[in-house]
């Protein structure tokens, strides 16, 4: 209902503007004077409404003072026909109303200062006294800020055509400051004009004003853009004018965006040299005024400055920049005791990225403003605010995106510290961020005192804090996510010297096992596969080459039978096996035979206790037949005990076709390639043998529960001829061709039963050997030509 009464009577007024303004330009084009200024008062005049809300009686005073151009223009011609211009300006104050004849006045006003008939000081500080006779809010706003806008151009600053002497020049400042410090006050004076109830309509339009117009402001870009204003000038005059008028006015809205227009409006060297006059009336502005909005500005502005110009450096550090912020904020956050955390936090942000523009080479002042906000913070303690949260986030984050090397913010004593005051989630949020800049970047964290603080930083990942687990909080996906980053981070821990090294794997082993069993599968096998790189690293020195016993190949194997054991412990077991028989290679490598022994025996004993599943168990078998195939540490006994274990456990998996499979596998445990102590023919054809007999007993137990239509073992048999031809071609010499014309006649026996499954597979075999029967190298050749080949027809 209000905005319908605002348009109709927006649109009355704007009808009599035309009006009136029609019948001015008809007496201006026949040169009647007289009538001129009758309809020009009569159109001035409806600015006289106090029904309109500031965007409309905005509307309404573009629309009359654009009219007024052509009013100025036919001044001006006046003039030059003749017409005095001292006697113009008299005959305009004979207006009716005072609003119309002080808008009249502005305007011959501008005309009498450009004709220079009369001194520009006399009639700029006449019309600026005169226009206090409007002490309506509104009115008086948009009539001083006709008057700042037609004398814009005619004032006698240094370079302008009415240039004057120095002391004409500080009479236009005067006058502009004189004209700010009014209109500021009727600005302040809508806030308190009215009702109490209409507070928050009120101070809607004044960000209205303050938003359309810039009425108040507008006077502070003329001032900016005065030649005459210099350093001298601004620090001595100008700034404190202002800056009193800002504290003394005491309203929230007109503080804050005043500082924001001192800090736009004049130049970046203006504000280094005046940085401490500045800042000090920070702490005396009203306690509501968003203080860090004026203070980030300003730190955003200089920092802008020191990055586009490298000659200004020299001045920050003269004027001691960092300091005076510093202590500002400080003071600021003191004076504020109910400022937020999040706008606290906000202003040390600014300020961190202040110092990392100017002073990046300073990690002493970086760290200081870690600090300053730790002091801060410690009176809050833990933040539950996310906004407040999301501002320690990009607080810590500057500094890595600055130097993008973790190992700068480790120097950082207070970086830790800060992350303290982070709840539980954020602070594994800021881990990730740390964790992938190492990544990013590629980091090396290459002492073991850097791995330490390194994983202060990251803990919220690396173990369950204040009564919480991870698991419990987020989803499977996600904490998988966090962990396997830890994981990768973990190879980025590394140094060449084979000194500092085993002193990073300690470090890094500390840490890893304070994560609970959900982290240990995890985060262990990286660990583990760093200690087996060095422990290669290290053979074939001396025994002891690195001076420190706990440093030797042995010992570090040792720790990591510890290691793999908490692993066994956390439910595990596959994993701890694997890892066992890793360890073993290592040990194999290294020739610690003993050491080895002992890795295959927990791998043994994890099997025998731990994997009753039967896939697993295969799975397992075949990891521990392969590792144990490949080790040439043990002597003939060691490896007779194992080899015999592993062969009874294959004997004893629950499904027969796996049983088959597991022991043709053993075959390989009984030749080798190197050496020929490892070659026993006789107990291959032996491990063979067996696994045909199992294969037999599953064709038989086929035929019985699915009739003929079973291809049954048919492919275990199929498997099995692979074997003894591969052992043929290694020269075994008890693998001989009857026994392998006999598997074969037993595979066509049983192909011919049954539909083919394995059809594919055999003809690829049987492709195999007559081509390699007809090879004419001689010795493959002759291997093959033992074996009748008439049943492939």
């Amino acid at each position: 209902m209000i905005a319908d009464d605002d348009e109709k009577w927006l649109a009355a007024a704007t009808a009599a503007v035309k009006q009136n303004a029609f019948y001015m330009q008809r007496a201006i084009d026949s040169n009647n004077l007289k009538d001129a200024l009758k309809f020009s008062a009569q159109m001035l005049g409806e600015l006289r409404t106090s029904k309109l809300s500031p965007h409309k009686y905005y509307e309404l005073y573009i629309r009359a003072s654009d009219e007024l151009r052509s009013l100025e223009m036919f001044f001006r011609d006046e003039t030059a026909r003749g017409c005095s211009i001292a006697e113009l300006y008299e005959l305009v104050q004979h207006a009716g109303n005072i609003l119309p004849r002080l808008y009249l006045l502005c305007t011959i006003g501008s005309v009498y200062i450009k004709s220079k008939d009369v001194a520009a000081k006399d009639i700029l500080k006449d019309l600026v006294e005169m226009c206090r006779a409007v002490q309506h809010p509104l009115r008086g706003l948009f009539l001083r800020s006709y008057l700042a806008q037609v004398t814009r151009d005619k004032l006698p600053s240094i370079g302008s055509e009415l240039e004057g002497d120095t002391e004409t020049h500080m009479d236009a400042l005067e006058f502009v400051l004189q004209n700010f410090t009014e209109m500021n006050k009727l600005w302040v004076r809508m806030q308190h004009q009215g009702p109490t109830r209409e507070k928050e309509k009120r101070e809607k339009e004044r960000n209205e004003l303050r938003d359309l117009v810039m009425t108040v402001g507008k006077n502070l870009h003329i001032l900016g853009q005065l030649e005459g204003v210099d350093l001298v000038v601004y620090r001595d005059t100008v700034l404190p004018r202002i800056l009193e008028q800002v504290v003394n006015c005491k309203d929230e809205l007109a503080q804050c965006y005043l500082m924001d227009c001192i800090i736009q409006v004049f130049p970046d060297d203006f504000h280094l040299q005046t940085l401490d006059v500045l800042l000090g009336a920070c702490p005396q502005l009203q306690p509501s005024v968003d203080i860090k909005t004026v203070l980030s500005g300003l730190m955003e502005r200089l920092s802008n400055y020191a990055a586009s110009s490298v000659e200004a450096l020299p001045n920050f550090l003269q004027v001691d920049a960092f300091s005076k912020l510093n202590h500002a904020i400080g003071k600021v956050v003191e004076a504020q005791v109910d400022l937020p955390a999040s706008s606290s936090v906000t202003l040390y942000l600014f300020l961190l990225k202040f110092t990392l523009h100017v002073h990046s080479d300073r990690l002493d002042y970086v760290d200081q403003v870690l600090g300053s906000c730790v002091s801060q913070l410690s009176a809050t303690g833990k933040l539950c605010d996310d906004k407040a949260s999301k501002q320690i986030v990009a607080f810590l984050s500057a500094p890595l995106e600055k130097f993008n090397d973790v190992v700068t913010i480790l120097k950082l004593t207070n970086y830790p510290r800060v992350m303290e005051y982070l709840d539980h989630d954020t602070n594994k949020a800021m881990a990730i961020i740390i964790i992938q800049s190492i990544l990013k970047n590629d980091t090396r964290i290459a002492t073991a005192d850097e791995v330490d603080a390194l994983f202060e930083l990251i803990k919220g990942l690396i173990k369950d804090f204040d009564g919480l687990t991870d698991n419990d909080e987020i989803g499977e996906e996600d904490f998988q996510e966090e962990q396997n980053s830890v994981a990768r981070l973990v190879h980025f821990l590394y140094n060449d010297d084979p000194e500092e090294m085993p002193k990073i794997i300690f470090r890094i082993r500390k840490h890893i096992l304070t994560g609970g069993p959900k982290r240990l599968p995890l985060t262990i096998p990286p660990l583990v596969f760093s200690a087996l790189k060095l422990i290669r690293r290290m053979r074939g020195g001396d025994e002891n080459p690195f001076g420190d016993d706990t440093s030797t190949p042995q010992k570090i194997l040792q720790l990591l039978t510890e290691t793999v054991e908490v692993l066994a412990d956390a439910s595990a077991s596959e994993l701890a096996l694997r890892l066992y028989l890793q360890c073993a290679q290592a040990a194999n490598d290294c020739e610690l035979e003993t050491v080895a022994y002992e890795f295959f025996t927990k791998a043994y004993l994890l099997y025998e206790e731990e994997i009753s599943d039967s896939k697993a168990q295969v799975t397992a078998l075949r990891l521990i037949i392969g590792t144990l195939q490949r080790m040439r540490v043990f002597n003939v006994e060691n490896r007779d005990i194992l080899t015999h274990k592993a062969t009874g456990y294959s004997a004893k998996l629950l499904k027969k076709p796996d049983q088959c499979r597991a022991v043709y596998e053993c075959a390989h445990l009984y030749w080798a390639e190197e050496g020929e102590n490892l070659k026993d023919g006789e107990r291959v054809v032996l491990c063979l043998k067996r696994a045909q007999k199992i294969a037999d007993a599953v064709q038989k137990m086929a035929n019985a529960s699915r009739g003929a239509s079973s291809t049954g073992s048919v492919s275990l048999y199929v498997e099995l001829l692979n074997k003894y031809l591969y052992f043929l071609e290694k020269g075994n010499p008890q693998v001989t061709g009857e026994t392998i014309q006999s598997l074969a006649e037993l595979i066509r026996s049983e192909t011919k039963k049954a539909e083919s499954g394995a059809g594919t597979f055999i003809t690829s075999t049987l492709r195999y050997m007559e081509f390699q029967r007809q090879q004419e190298d001689g010795g493959m050749s002759e291997k093959y030509q033992k074996i009748k080949m008439e049943w492939f027809e």
